[in-house]
């Protein structure tokens, strides 16, 4: 079963549990992957790998709107974000620890020559299809930079 067959199967299960958080989240979530499956010039079904791309935009959206309820003191809000990114989460794959991560970077470097600062796009490259949905960007690329620095 295709990673959108299980968030509607999961949908229908939320809508007859009336679990208001989870089946509003699918919903949202389904709607993201339906225009991104009609952007372009044709549309298309996605693959679990695009599906996981989507997953993660909407998760990291879910994070940031969190973070900033929290710094304008709307815990209520910031508690809906958090939730919702949580029944997300149970659609991507297992995050990847920062050690996991460290070694990915230190293989691409490695495999790729990169010498400096100067090349961290070729990292980036060579790690991108790797870690796609299993870390956050802005983590690996400061663990990039911070690799490239040294």
């Amino acid at each position: 079963m295709s990673i959108k067959e299980t968030l509607r199967s999961d949908l229908t299960e939320a809508i007859r549990g009336r679990n208001e958080i989870v089946s509003s989240t699918i919903r949202m979530v389904l709607t993201a992957i339906t225009n991104e499956e009609v952007a372009g010039k044709e549309a298309r079904v996605l693959s679990d790998d695009e599906v996981i791309v989507v997953l993660s935009r909407e998760a990291k959206k879910r994070r940031e709107a969190a973070e900033a309820f929290e710094g304008a003191g709307h815990a209520e809000k910031a508690a809906l974000e958090k939730a919702e990114g949580e029944v997300i989460a149970k659609y991507l794959p297992a995050q990847l620890s920062a050690d996991e991560i460290k070694q990915i970077i230190a293989d691409a470097i490695a495999s790729t020559g990169a010498a400096g600062p100067a090349d961290m796009g070729k990292v980036m490259g060579a790690i991108k299809p790797k870690i796609a949905g299993k870390a956050d960007g802005a983590l690996v690329s400061s663990l990039v930079k911070e690799s490239l620095n040294k």
